[in-house]
């Protein structure tokens, strides 16, 4: 029996999820927690690699055994209670939310039908320190006309297209060619303005270049009806910035069949 874990992260002060010899990292932090957990040596699977900064409301990673030996019984924690188990093991910007039984050849990053993201937008002329390192700071205020023209630019993003114009670096991958099921742009209850968007998977850095792109549409640089020729072109120069990833959220991963969380 593998498990799955539902986690939430700051990634403030780590180099990504993924183990890296230039920093802590998500995935160095868990497992060694699970190890803990568990009284023997075990190995965390990622759904996704997550870049140094970017936060995390509903990550979810595989736990085994480390010798890959999936018995009945290795994990003798009820499923409902792992959760409570990693508490005290684990720093309070990582927790442990949930967990679920899978069946042994379910694979939390391949398996994966959709992500979704979204970027938080403080746009005032003054910082917020409850949101500092959390949200991207605008000194620009977003008019209702502003985010109008981002709403309908994003509409833009949303299709099967190729997103080589919205990717950072050389092609870390030969196909380019994505699925966006969503993407909208909406002024929430305490005043945040956030992206939002959905895929079948996202290239490196897209949803910082993405949300970059709606801000320079937002100031008047980039035309809501430039972006279907901007995707077109497949020349990132033609995007817009990155913005820096202390914005950036995983809220949710989907899969074929859901996962039947438990938490008590």
């Amino acid at each position: 029996m593998k498990i799955v874990l539902k986690v939430q992260y700051i990634g403030t002060g780590y180099c990504g999820f993924q183990c890296q010899k230039n920093g802590a990292s998500i995935q160095e932090v868990l497992t060694q927690a699970a190890s803990r957990v568990f009284g023997r040596p075990c190995s965390i699977t990622g759904c996704s690699r997550t870049d140094a900064g970017v936060h995390a409301l509903g990550y979810v990673c595989a736990v085994a055994p480390g010798d890959g030996e999936l018995t009945e019984d290795w994990c003798r924690i009820p499923i409902g209670k792992i959760h409570r188990a990693f508490a005290p093991v684990l720093p309070p910007d990582i927790s442990v939310c949930a967990a679920a039984p899978v069946p042994d050849g379910f694979h939390p990053r391949y398996d994966t039908v959709q992500k979704e993201y979204v970027y938080r937008i403080w746009d005032a002329p003054c910082e917020n320190p409850f949101v500092r390192g959390r949200s991207y700071h605008s000194i620009r205020r977003i008019t209702p006309a502003m985010l109008e023209r981002m709403q309908t630019a994003a509409a833009a993003y949303v299709g099967r297209q190729d997103f080589r114009a919205f990717m950072a670096g050389e092609p870390g991958e030969k196909d380019t060619v994505r699925t966006v099921m969503y993407a909208d742009v909406a002024r929430e209850a305490d005043g945040m303005v956030v992206f939002s968007v959905a895929a079948n998977g996202f290239l490196y850095n897209m949803v910082r270049i993405m949300t970059g792109t709606l801000l320079e549409v937002a100031a008047g640089k980039i035309s809501p009806q430039d972006i279907p020729e901007i995707v077109a072109s497949g020349d990132r120069n033609r995007a817009g910035f990155t913005v820096p990833p202390e914005g950036l959220y995983l809220r949710a991963v989907e899969y074929p069949k859901q996962i039947l969380w438990q938490c008590e």
